[in-house]
Order: structure tokens, then sequence, then C-alpha cells
């Protein structure tokens, strides 16, 4: 018997996300500091990443009083396959921002604050300026405080690095995401081999700046593939990495290939160090800015 038109028209379910393993079930705290984190930047008019990203420890960086602020929107230029960051045409950076900024880790105590941007790929500078405004502005509020900033690549140009550079972040945070192989289905308009540039230009002109690097598991790369990323990495002078698990943010975006155990996790990490990075983070739940604060640079 022939299916009925209804059933025919009917565009194809998308396929359900697979149950969460055990170790990536986590309890929501209950704490009144979350309530106050939200306040505080809604007071402010703040966005993070923490939020836009859907970040699964977001209830437990806001609970502890903590959260990576996310400059120049909250709309992004790029579509990468695994971020929910939402993909639109910008509206116009803020002239108040960076001092928003400067407030809100002054109210909230940051000893070690994380700023970060969507794509501008719209501006001639990708906001590089806006950075270096804000940079500064958190610096004047709150001397003292480690600033760590997790860019964009500002497509490789070299004097939208230099702008970033010239507010003196101790950190500089630019993450791979993913192996080689995988690139151009994960991060769109990014390229694998111009991410390491950017981190390469960063430790030839700034030695006494830390860079950092994140990359995700589970989107199907090979273990000999996040070896060589590592790897990589170091050649290219990357002092810190995270290791963590990708999880599909929606059923629009790349589904999980695997769930990485705890204990592989151990291991990479095990392994970096080895490699020579000055520190590393690596497990199911650790992501670029999770616990950035372990990290104090000397």
């Amino acid at each position: 018997m022939n299916a009925p038109m209804e059933t025919l028209l009917a565009p194809p379910k998308p396929a359900a996300r697979p149950r969460l393993p055990e170790w990536l079930r986590l309890s929501l705290p209950t704490s009144s500091a979350f309530t106050k984190t939200r306040e505080l930047l809604n007071d402010l008019r703040l966005h993070t990443v923490c939020e836009s990203a859907k970040c699964p420890n977001h209830w437990e960086c806001w609970s502890k009083g903590t959260a990576t602020f996310m400059i120049a929107g909250d709309r992004c230029t790029r579509a990468c396959g695994f971020c929910a960051v939402s993909t639109a045409k910008p509206l116009a950076l803020e002239a108040d921002e960076p001092q928003r900024v400067a407030e809100a880790t002054k109210r909230m105590g940051l000893k070690h604050v994380v700023i970060t941007a969507v794509a501008r790929d719209d501006l001639a500078d990708g906001g590089a300026e806006h950075f270096r405004q804000t940079i500064e502005a958190t610096r004047a509020a709150n001397p003292g405080t480690v600033i760590e900033v997790l860019v964009p690549d500002f497509l490789d140009k070299d004097d939208c690095i230099e702008t970033v550079l010239a507010a003196n972040p101790e950190i500089y945070n630019h993450n791979l995401e993913t192996v080689r192989r995988l690139t151009p289905s994960v991060r769109h308009r990014a390229t694998y081999d111009r991410s390491l540039s950017v981190l390469t230009k960063v430790k030839a002109r700034r030695p006494d700046v830390f860079t950092k690097s994140g990359i995700m598991l589970g989107l199907g790369e090979t273990e000999a593939e996040v070896l060589t990323a590592m790897e990589d990495l170091r050649q290219s002078a990357c002092d810190i990495l995270t290791l963590g698990q990708y999880l599909q943010p929606t059923l629009k975006h790349l589904p999980v290939v695997e769930f990485v155990h705890p204990d592989k996790f151990a291991e990479l990490g095990a392994r970096a160090e080895a490699m020579g990075f000055v520190h590393v983070a690596s497990g199911p739940m650790v992501r670029s800015s999770y616990h950035a604060e372990e990290f104090a640079p000397a």
C-alpha cells in the first residue's frame, strides 16, 4: 500500500543524540552565586561564551563567580560545524564595551580573566583594536589581574596580531580545535596551517607572552592524528594545551563520533607534558577557559 502523501513530503527527522556516558553527566549547582553572576552580566549588558556557545560548564563557573567574556557582539561571521554561537550579520561594535568588561572583572574580583570574541571578518582588523581597548581598560581597572585572550585567527594578518600584542596580554590563546584532516568540515573558513602560523608569529614577536591552544576530541580523529596535532603545536612553540570532549550543542551541529574515556584523556595529557607543554589540562569537561586560573604565569 502506498504511503500517505504527508509521509512522503515530511523531511527526515534528525538522528537523536547518543546517550551521555556517566562521566559526562553533571549535577546542576544550586549556589546563589549563579544568580548573582547572571544579574551582574545582565546589568552590564555583557555576552559570555558560556551562554552563547552553550558551554556545559557554565553552571559550575557562574556558581563560582567566574565567566568568560565574549566581546564584539554575539553574532559570528563564520559557521563552524561545532559551535553554537549564532551566525548572522554582526551589529556595530559598542564603544563602551571595554569599560563594561573592566567593570565586570572588578565587581567579580577576578584574578584571572578570559576575554574572547566572535569572528568579525566583516571588520578590516577583525576586531583586533576592540581587543586592545578591552585589554587596556581591564588592566587599568584591575591591576595585577592576569589577562588571557582567546582570539580568532584574524586571517593571519600581522597588523591585527600586533595590535592585540601591543596591549600586553599575559596569555594569547588561539584554538587549533581539531586535527588537520577534519579541519575543513569542523572549522568554516579557518585552516589548520593558518592557526599554527598565528601561534608561531605570536611567540616569535613576544617570547614573554604565553601561547595556548585547544583540541576537541570525539569528532572522528585518530590517536595518531591527535599526537601529530600536539607535535605541530609544539613546533609552533605553543606553551599551554587543553584537550576536551566535543559535545554536540544542537542536532544541527556535527555529531559526536566517540565519547573518549577519561583514562585516555589522562594518557594524552601525560604525552603532552612529555612533549614539553608547560601546562596541560586534559579531561572530558575541559574547555579553553575552564579553570584557566590554574595556570599562573611566572
